[in-house]
C-alpha cells in the first residue's frame, strides 16, 4: 500500500509541470526565454514547443534515471540502499518538478525579477541531500564520484561523511542569505561561492585521505 501510494505521488509530480504546461501554453509567445542573466534578464530565447522537453521533462528523466541506476550500477551498492535510496529518489523527483513548473513560469513571465525564492528552496534541498550522503555507498553515479573515492571505501566513507556535514551547512547558509541579500547579481554570486566550495572541499579532501590511506599501508 504504501509502494502504491508513493508511486502515485512521483507519477503525480511527473504528471503537474505538463498540466501547468498546458494551463498557460496559449499565453506563451512563439519564441520564449530559455536563460537569464545575472540580472534576471533573457538573454537567450527558443519555441514554446522547447518546453515540452526542457524544463518540463526534467522530473521524468530524473525519476526514468534513479529507476534504471541500481540496475546498471556494476558494483550493484546503490541497492544496498534501500529505503534510503527510495527516499532520495522521491526528493529528487519532486525538487525537479517544482524546478520545472519556476521556469515554465518565468517563461511565462518573460523575466526572472525574484530569485530568491528559487536559491532558498534549493538552499534546503541541498540540506536534505547532505542528509542521505552517509547513506550513500560506493558507485559511479552518486556522490562525490572522486577517483581516491571510489577506489577506497573507508575514502569514501569520511569524504561523504564531511561532505554531508558541508553540504547541510551550505544549504542552511544559502538559504538564510536568499533572505538577506536582495541584489541578483550578488545573491548569484555568493550562490555559486558557497556551491564551489562544497564541491570543491570534498574532492581536495578525498585525495588527502587516499594519500593518508595509502602512507599507512606501505609503512
Amino acid at each position: 500500500m504504501k509502494t502504491l501510494l508513493r508511486n502515485s505521488i512521483l507519477v503525480a509530480l511527473i504528471i503537474v509541470p505538463y498540466i501547468y504546461l498546458y494551463s498557460i501554453w496559449q499565453q506563451l509567445p512563439n519564441q520564449v526565454p530559455t536563460h537569464f542573466n545575472l540580472s534576471g534578464q533573457a538573454d537567450d530565447w527558443s519555441g514554446k514547443n522547447f518546453l515540452f522537453f526542457l524544463p518540463t521533462g526534467l522530473a521524468a528523466f530524473i525519476y526514468l534515471l534513479m529507476l534504471a541506476l541500481p540496475y546498471i550500477d556494476p558494483k550493484k551498492k546503490i541497492q544496498q540502499m534501500g529505503k534510503k535510496y527510495s527516499s532520495l529518489q522521491f526528493i529528487l523527483t519532486f525538487f525537479f518538478s517544482f524546478l520545472s513548473m519556476y521556469l515554465l513560469y518565468i517563461s511565462k513571465a518573460g523575466s526572472m525579477q525574484n530569485p530568491n525564492f528559487l536559491i532558498a528552496f534549493m538552499g534546503i534541498m541541498f540540506v536534505l541531500f547532505g542528509n542521505y550522503f552517509q547513506a550513500l555507498r560506493p558507485n559511479y553515479f552518486i556522490g562525490i564520484r572522486t577517483p581516491w573515492a571510489l577506489e577506497n571505501e573507508q575514502v569514501w566513507k569520511k569524504t561523504h561523511s564531511l561532505a554531508g556535514r558541508l553540504w547541510m551547512a551550505g544549504g542552511i547558509l544559502i538559504t538564510l542569505l536568499s533572505f538577506i541579500i536582495s541584489n541578483n547579481s550578488a545573491l548569484t554570486i555568493v550562490f555559486t561561492s558557497i556551491l564551489l566550495v562544497m564541491v570543491l572541499i570534498p574532492v581536495v579532501f578525498s585525495y588527502t585521505q587516499f594519500k593518508k590511506e595509502k602512507n599507512l599501508l606501505n609503512q
